[in-house]
């Protein structure tokens, strides 16, 4: 008998074995809900807003008894929805919200919307009534999962207890990789009752669900010479550049290549304000240098951006020389609004070093010469330079903003609702660093600043956090300043009032014959309501401000307190528009920088 007498060779055991039989050897008896809290304590979350409800009640029973998870009772479900998004996208990580069926589910679906267009990783938990009852128009009985499947990343319905942890740590798994997005996991009240053996980590099944490859070799070449043959190249970023991380590699880039940069709406802060590479934001309300940068380059780099319609304005007339380099890690981005001659999928921080390392090698044997694409832009910079002119009727909005900015300065996390104050706030405040600028860009939803400020807050606790809402905006969610004053969460509220809907009141004067159609939001010049005795019923300090030698003060003294929210309400002008401007649907080249006047597209390109 051979080896007789000799021990056995034993074949070397992974080195994570015996944790992984510790792991899978913790089976517990718990119900259903007290498997979504276990679920949800192994996975690392640590923040959840939500509102119990009765087919959510076994959950919230259970959370009482973690000591791992804070919860922020919110006054209305879409806050919640919003209050995840900041969360996610200030931090990085998964923002997870909690709420129960029916209303309090559709109340939901408007914050998932708004994360699904812009990338931002949520995971939304809702109670269903019993598996029995599902189908029976039961009380409170809404299909969230088919309500909610356009518009997230995916949807789950879970009849079944034993399968809690696995879906949602499928969620989370889907909310956070490939192109982040909101997941939903709607759960019934079966379930959340029923006894199981909790072990953990969960089996994942996920049929079909595949992250792309690193990017392929060639393209990245193919992209690194066309950068270095390009006269006119432009890197339009989106908020891809956010969500993966890759501003260092950015920085790299354009070190090496000197080329210029725009940064779009959810991409502000992607690229420092301060680097004279920076030609600020294209599109619609953009910069004249950037939409020139776009209109006159023959090399468009886009990098996580999608070509969307307000940046591009009519996409016949977009950018008409230039071939395009687009990165994206959804495959169903690229070549979906406009033709890409060098397509590259793949994750873009990956995607960002192989470039990095494909051009280095290039400019080795000698730099590019865009001096004259360089001449071209600056030319239009100083020309056309963002301003305002002193309005007659009220302050300047864009002052107050500007002042923001200087005092508060670059470390601060800066959210917005919707609207001309939106617009301000991306031209007038400084970014120097990602993950500082909060706003619906995708969905444009109004009532997204206070709870999106307060989800940044809860993330970010050592941070200064300033909601800058306009008087419209903020009449939808400022119910969540109570969720803040009760929580000790320290958002700086600075409204923009000037007592009307002021981007929809811009375009009924540009385009509507100045028939101002049901956009004042107040009659005979009174204020409904007085935000500073709203302010005070929250149990907030608050001042109201009318004049610019007011301004500094004002903000001086909300960035003096800091152990709870605090309000100022700028009265401003109700004329005062947003420039410059590209009306909807005409060419970037019609753009305005002010009423009536067209820049100068002349020059040595």
């Amino acid at each position: 008998m051979k080896n007789q007498g000799k021990p056995r060779a034993r074949r070397p055991l992974p080195s994570d074995f015996n944790a992984q039989i510790a792991r899978e050897a913790q089976v517990e008896r718990i119900s259903g809900a007290q498997a979504v809290v276990r679920s949800l304590e192994n996975l690392g979350v640590t923040d959840i807003f939500g509102m119990p409800g009765g087919a959510i009640i076994p959950v919230y029973d259970a959370l009482l008894d973690s000591d791992k998870l804070s919860v922020k009772l919110i006054r209305h479900e879409q806050g919640a929805g919003h209050a995840a998004e900041g969360y996610a996208i200030s931090t990085g990580k998964v923002g997870c919200a909690v709420v129960t069926s029916g209303p309090a589910a559709t109340n939901m679906v408007t914050a998932l919307a708004d994360a699904n267009l812009d990338s931002v990783p949520i995971v939304v938990i809702t109670g269903q009534v019993a598996a029995e009852f599902i189908g029976t128009d039961a009380f409170q009985e809404a299909d969230i999962v088919g309500t909610s499947m356009p518009v997230t990343k995916h949807s789950f319905l879970v009849t079944d207890a034993k399968d809690i942890p696995s879906r949602i740590a499928e969620a989370f798994h889907l909310a956070q990789t490939g192109r982040p997005g909101p997941v939903l996991v709607d759960i019934t009240k079966s379930a959340q009752n029923e006894i199981i053996d909790f072990s953990w980590p969960p089996k994942l099944d996920l049929p079909g669900y595949r992250l792309p490859s690193r990017p392929h070799m060639k393209q990245v070449n193919e992209a690194a010479r066309a950068i270095f043959e390009a006269d006119a190249p432009v890197f339009y970023v989106g908020g891809g550049m956010i969500r993966s991380g890759a501003t260092p590699e950015l920085m790299q880039l354009v070190d090496i290549t000197d080329a210029p940069v725009v940064t779009t709406l959810p991409a502000r802060g992607a690229f420092p304000d301060s680097d004279p590479h920076n030609l600020g934001m294209p599109g619609m309300h953009g910069t004249v240098a950037a939409v020139g940068a776009l209109q006159r380059s023959d090399l468009i780099v886009a990098l996580g951006a999608r070509f969307d319609d307000r940046v591009t304005g009519n996409l016949d007339s977009f950018a008409p020389r230039a071939k395009v380099v687009h990165i994206d890690i959804d495959a169903a981005e690229i070549s979906k609004n406009r033709p890409v001659d060098i397509p590259i999928v793949g994750d873009l921080k990956d995607a960002l070093r192989a470039l990095v390392d494909a051009t280095a090698k290039l400019y080795q044997s000698g730099q590019a010469d865009i001096s004259g694409w360089w001449r071209y832009l600056n030319r239009l910079r100083d020309t056309y330079p963002l301003g305002y002119e002193e309005p007659e009727d009220g302050m300047a909005p864009q002052y107050v903003l500007e002042r923001l900015s200087a005092i508060a300065g670059p470390d601060a996390i800066y959210t917005t609702g919707v609207g001309q104050h939106q617009m301000w706030s991306s031209q007038f405040i400084k970014y120097e660093k990602p993950r500082t600028f909060l706003s619906s860009c995708g969905l444009g939803t109004m009532g997204y600043c206070i709870p999106a400020a307060m989800g940044a807050q809860v993330g970010n606790p050592g941070k200064v956090v300033w909601a800058i809402d306009g008087d419209g905006s903020f009449q939808m969610t400022n119910q969540e300043l109570a969720t803040c004053v009760i929580n000790n969460i320290p958002i700086k509220v600075a409204i923009i009032n000037n007592s009307v809907l002021g981007m929809v009141r811009q375009w009924q004067n540009l385009f509507y014959n100045q028939r101002y159609s049901h956009t004042s939001l107040n009659e005979a010049e009174q204020q409904i309501p007085d935000f500073v005795k709203l302010a005070d019923a929250y149990g907030m300090e608050a001042r109201r401000v009318t004049k610019p030698e007011e301004v500094d003060a004002a903000i001086e003294w909300a960035m003096s307190i800091n152990d709870r929210p605090v309000l100022i309400d700028f009265r401003v002008s109700k004329d005062a528009m947003v420039w410059p401007m590209v009306a909807a649907g005409v060419s970037n080249d019609d753009i305005k920088y002010a009423r009536g006047l067209a820049p100068k597209w002349e020059g040595d390109v």
